[in-house]
């Protein structure tokens, strides 16, 4: 049995599965919802449970997006933090890239939905909707269409996906948020550095975690408070994993057999993966399609597409290929300029945070709601079409280089 665990463990920490499981979720939730039992979703998805005392007092979908998605962030910080540190993102001339090409990402989008509805009255708003990509989503659909692309591929997406996301949520904190409350994030962050103490594995740190108490009796009470806290604020609270992530020890101390980052991760990551993602998908995607007839004439839906498909795009290729030009910045040698394109393609898959922030620009405007919730759902689908056909031809020729390397060097011997 304990082999068959193990076994079972290490297959849902592989992207691929985590992959079929979330478009799974996804494709589940479109059909129930815009099937004749939409009710029951609308039931489940809207079921509200939590300490009111605490503002977690969230529906089903809340408890998804906001909560358990933050345990996917926390892997994905976690993952960054190894890459920063002992990986690809160690030289900063190929850190530089990723980044610069995030904020030229958002950027485009933002100004290309800027110029379709400019002079279009409150449907100007919505300018922040193509701005953000799903990292959940993305990530899922390059490990499925992708498994022979170069691993350099995943880290420039994870890290321009992280830099979209924290972007996004500076937007939606500035431009979209009535009420930012301070004191609760000046605790969060103030827990954070308690985090960050613990994890230097010196003095009093290190005498708690060689202390009798599990590690998780200390470090999950302490990363619940962190999240509440910046729930609380009005902060998107997935940025709190994504903090917890970035500050986790890379490096083994002594008496330590791995770091706390790799044995976090090898615990973590199969939930993150078998539960959390596919949660999430199913109470996320379910998005009711009207039909064609009015997106293309609603200016918001059509800077939404324009914004998502073609705005990232130019922004993240164009950004990136640029920067390489004016800056030391250089791509990684294992990769192409193509593979970047199919990858800034996948970019363009907004969901969660563009339907969030939909939900928040046009909430007094159901019809334009409507019809710009169609739009982020067309985007993210032609988004995905696009990426998977290039990344899948590029995929394809990294199998048959891969195949043809070792007849190459039997050659070569000879």
């Amino acid at each position: 049995m304990p082999d068959r665990l193990r076994r079972i463990g290490d297959s849902l920490r592989e992207d691929v599965v985590s992959g079929f499981l979330l478009i799974a979720g996804a494709v589940v939730a479109l059909v129930w919802v815009n099937s004749p039992w939409s009710h029951s979703y609308e039931a489940i998805r809207v079921f509200a449970f939590g300490p009111e005392s605490l503002h977690l007092h969230l529906s089903l979908e809340q408890w998804a997006a906001d909560g358990l998605l933050a345990i996917f962030f926390f892997v994905v910080g976690n993952e960054l933090k190894q890459e920063f540190v002992h990986g690809e993102l160690r030289n900063p001339r190929r850190a530089m890239l990723p980044i610069v090409a995030a904020l030229c990402g958002m950027v485009v989008p933002a100004a290309i939905y800027a110029a379709i509805n400019f002079g279009q009255g409150d449907a100007l708003r919505g300018w922040g909707i193509p701005m953000a990509t799903d990292i959940a989503f993305a990530v899922a659909i390059l490990a499925v269409v992708g498994r022979f692309l170069p691993p350099a591929l995943r880290t420039f997406l994870l890290t321009l996906a992280i830099v979209d996301d924290l972007g996004a949520i500076v937007v939606i904190a500035v431009f979209y948020t009535d009420h930012l409350s301070f004191p609760p994030l000046l605790a969060a962050v103030a827990l954070l550095a308690v985090f960050g103490y613990l994890q230097r594995g010196r003095g009093a740190a290190a005498a708690l975690n060689r202390s009798q108490l599990p590690n998780w009796v200390i470090y999950v009470p302490l990363a619940f408070a962190i999240w509440a806290l910046m729930h609380a604020s009005g902060i998107h609270a997935t940025i709190a994993g994504v903090a917890m992530g970035m500050l986790m020890r890379t490096t083994e101390g002594p008496g330590e057999h791995h770091s706390p980052s790799h044995g976090t991760e090898h615990i973590v990551r199969p939930w993150s993966n078998s539960l959390v993602l596919p949660i999430f998908a199913l109470m996320s995607a379910g998005v009711a399609f009207p039909g064609l007839g009015t997106i293309f004439t609603d200016s918001a839906a059509v800077g939404i597409i324009a914004g998502l498909v073609g705005g990232k795009l130019l922004g993240i290729f164009g950004g990136a290929w640029v920067t390489t030009k004016i800056t030391s910045a250089e791509l990684n040698p294992s990769l192409s300029w193509i593979d970047i394109c199919g990858m800034a393609l996948l970019a363009g898959i907004g969901f969660t945070v563009s339907l969030l922030i939909t939900e928040l620009s046009f909430a007094d405007h159901p019809h334009v709601l409507e019809d710009a919730k169609a739009g982020v759902l067309l985007a993210s689908f032609l988004a995905t079409v696009l990426a998977a056909c290039v990344l899948g031809v590029r995929s394809a020729h990294y199998r048959r280089r891969a195949a043809d390397a070792p007849s190459r060097t039997g050659s070569a011997g000879h």
